[in-house]
């Protein structure tokens, strides 16, 4: 026999076995003792470990006791006394290590208030007594595997992402690190001997890798201000009535142009007359903007193309519309593109980049409220545009 103490430190006797093949801990609060002994037993003979509380500040307690392996449900009563359940539920939610455990509550017969409040506060579920054995076991089973899924699906997500970081990482910030290191490297061991221009020529290397290592750096950091919403509290004091387009367009050109020339890419650009301001974060659209360029040039591998950008306006838009001459995008890709660190064929084809730009773009677009458009034709080019509402009458000014 093996005995498992309770939160109110009652020893309860369960075979090894039962211990043994236990599917799930479940948490109990319940002040009626005959009532809370009679859901262990249920619980126990279906195979589940149980924990035990007579309220809601022993229950507390009982998490704390089992912090490193808290339980995977918790099944609470309502009306109890020192602390109830809502209080309870408030406190187990509060917490980060508890927030995400499943929370099924014990309510009495017509009581839909109860019920109401129950779910609007966010508990996974309720159970109406008196109850037999199976309506208890149907709630308690469909909580934990629907809790299960979220976890794998989440577990998933997680080791997904981590996958296109360690990729990105080993393919992406290698390569600059690599230019950086290398030509250092020649540089000291060669001092001596090298000539102005061999010299110029490795620090224009060092200089290109440092150049890309700091694009991919601060791409991530945005990515990461757009993903947690820490974006939007910033374009939010930051926003401002904005129509200096030319001056943002030759800004973002001259920053691109050595690497243009670089690929003997050519560069032009066209603003119309006119137009109308736009309530923006101009460092945060300029961002966006600089994201399509540098996309454009990344894929534009043939030399004498032209990658061209426009400013106009359109219906009740600003547009800024990209078009380069590269290597097109696969029609069944194109739903994909503008997903954290999604490249197509990455396994396949070397190509420069993390997956960050055109997310980027899209998460400025919605912090503006605009849209973003791709057209896109394999080995004939790409089109990017940018959709920013002008400003209006109605539109609340910071």
């Amino acid at each position: 026999m093996t005995t498992i103490p309770t939160a109110d430190n009652e020893v309860h006797e369960t075979t090894d076995n039962e211990v043994q093949v236990a599917t799930a801990t479940i948490l109990v609060v319940e002040d009626d003792t005959h009532l809370m002994e009679g859901i262990r037993d249920i619980l126990e003979l279906n195979k589940y470990a149980v924990l035990t509380a007579t309220n809601g500040i022993r229950g507390l307690a009982a998490l704390e006791e089992h912090a490193e392996e808290p339980p995977d449900l918790i099944v609470s009563d309502i009306m109890m006394p020192q602390m109830d359940g809502y209080e309870f539920f408030e406190k187990v939610r509060a917490d980060q290590s508890w927030v995400k455990i499943p929370f099924i509550f014990l309510t009495a017969k017509g009581e839909r208030d109860d019920v109401h409040l129950g779910k609007q506060m966010g508990a996974e579920d309720y159970v109406i007594k008196p109850f037999d054995a199976e309506d208890l076991l149907v709630a308690v089973d469909a909580r934990l595997r629907r809790h299960r899924q979220v976890m794998e699906v989440q577990k998933k997500e997680v080791d997904e992402v981590k996958g296109q970081i360690m990729n990105i990482i080993n393919h992406e910030f290698r390569t600059p690190l690599t230019y950086i290191v290398a030509y250092a490297d020649m540089m000291d061991r060669d001092s001596g001997t090298l000539s102005d221009e061999e010299s110029k020529l490795f620090l224009r290397g060092i200089n290109a890798g440092a150049n890309r290592l700091r694009r991919l750096v601060e791409n991530f950091i945005m990515l990461v201000g757009l993903m947690t919403g820490d974006a939007q509290s910033t374009y939010e004091w930051r926003k401002t009535q904005y129509a200096n387009y030319k001056d943002m367009l030759r800004a973002a050109i001259s920053k691109y142009q050595p690497l243009a020339e670089e690929k003997q890419v050519s560069l032009i650009y066209d603003v119309a007359d006119d137009l109308p301001p736009i309530l923006t974060d101009a460092e945060y659209l300029t961002a966006a903007l600089e994201c399509l360029l540098d996309n454009a040039i990344k894929f534009t591998e043939e030399s004498g193309k032209t990658i061209s950008v426009n400013v106009y306006q359109e219906y009740d838009h600003v547009c800024f519309k990209v078009r380069d001459e590269g290597k097109g995008i696969p029609t069944a890709a194109l739903k994909n593109i503008f997903k954290p660190f999604y490249q197509y064929d990455r396994e396949t084809k070397e190509q420069q980049g993390a997956g960050s730009g055109l997310a980027i773009v899209a998460g400025v677009m919605k912090l503006h409220g605009g849209t973003t458009h791709v057209e896109s034709t394999e080995d004939r080019g790409s089109t990017f545009t940018m959709r920013v509402p002008i400003l209006t009458e109605e539109t609340e000014l910071p």
